[in-house]
């Protein structure tokens, strides 16, 4: 690394992580004013509190905290760097406004692939522990009642009276299937469980309707019936369970589903269902969510170096408005493709390509 690389990182970090934890601080105690009702209520200790934020910050990182707090370090370094002359000093030595950016765009792309992994594997989890921190209610979590669950890949339906989201315990299971000679079975147990990789029943009734126009159905009673052809996993039977939760447009934005969730669902769906547009929308906007601190920096770049000697608060001010400016955007486009206005990648991909381009060209005249 050349020592203008070191020294424009240096000079960007340090306020990186002043704004971060600005942030941090300010998010956390503006939430524990406005929930402190709701701690008290719910008898929480001060490692209750502590362990709600630790858990739930993950979530609130991918948007907007860090990209904001990315955008405005951004600002303030190459203001400070303008208002001192040193962007002046470096192109008159040939350095071009590109090769400037260089060690930014690569630590906005580092950024960029943290968030998609906070994204994918921390933050789906993250909402649903804080509430269960609150509620204390760990227990009714787990154990959820009347969950149905349709493999329309392999025309099976499940229905439970009671499921356990933690072992995939199955209270009183009832399923339906047909297979591809056109005969519909059908078994009601007492419990069901997932046992090295295969279903097992227990107390088991099971019907069989041959595809006989009239015929009679063969009833079977078992105490244990092993099905190895089910190939539904607990996992999938969870992604069911939280994608028919989302409802509105609050539930759409939020980071409760893994793309991979998704990504299952949408394999034991392929001809699509209700929530297909919704689930489309949100899956290219978990891929287009941690691409915003790689966009920052062409954001940035004209807009820090354009200052010249105005104050260093300008930065402040100009990245609140491109801040407000990208989430209303991003609402915009969100509600549009839940809604199947536009379509679900260019609802999700339109706040970072506008605001790209708009970067590039500014810079590009800018040069």
């Amino acid at each position: 690394m050349r020592l203008l690389d070191r020294y424009l990182l240096r000079e960007l970090l340090i306020p990186f992580a002043y704004c971060l934890s600005g942030f941090l601080i300010f998010w956390i105690s503006f939430d524990l004013i406005n929930h402190m009702d709701m701690f008290q209520k719910a008898r929480l200790k001060p490692i209750e509190i502590a362990t709600y934020y630790a858990v739930k910050t993950p979530g609130d990182l991918v948007f907007p905290m860090l990209p904001a707090a990315w955008l405005l370090a951004l600002l303030y370094a190459l203001v400070h760097h303008a208002r001192h002359n040193e962007l002046v000093a470096m192109r008159a030595a040939g350095i071009s406004i590109w090769r400037l950016a260089m060690p930014y765009l690569v630590l906005g792309f580092l950024l960029s692939v943290m968030l998609f992994v906070i994204n994918e594997f921390w933050a789906p989890q993250s909402t649903e522990r804080a509430d269960m921190i609150v509620k204390k209610r760990a227990a009714a979590r787990r154990w959820m009642p009347n969950v149905g669950f349709t493999n329309s890949r392999e025309k099976r339906t499940w229905l439970i009276e009671v499921y356990d989201r933690q072992t995939g315990t199955m209270i009183r299971p009832h399923v339906e299937w047909t297979l591809a000679t056109g005969t519909r079975c059908e078994i009601s147990a007492e419990r069901g469980g997932r046992t090295n990789g295969v279903w097992v029943f227990l107390n088991v009734k099971e019907l069989v309707y041959p595809n006989i126009p009239g015929a009679v159905p063969l009833p079977e009673q078992k105490d244990v019936r092993a099905i190895p052809e089910f190939s539904e996993t607990p996992e999938e039977i969870d992604s069911e369970i939280k994608i028919a939760g989302i409802e509105d447009l609050k539930q759409i934005q939020k980071t409760q589903l893994s793309l991979l969730e998704i990504i299952r669902y949408k394999r034991l769906h392929p001809e699509g269902s209700p929530k297909a547009t919704i689930l489309d929308t949100k899956m290219h906007g978990r891929l287009a969510a941690p691409w915003t601190c790689f966009v920052i920096v062409l954001i940035a770049l004209p807009f820090g170096a354009m200052t010249g000697r105005r104050n260093v608060f300008a930065g402040v001010a100009v990245s609140i408005v491109i801040c407000f400016a990208y989430f209303v955007l991003l609402q915009i486009g969100t509600a549009l493709g839940a809604r199947g206005f536009v379509y679900p990648w260019m609802a999700a991909w339109a706040p970072n390509i506008v605001f790209a381009i708009g970067g590039i060209i500014t810079t590009w005249r800018f040069r």
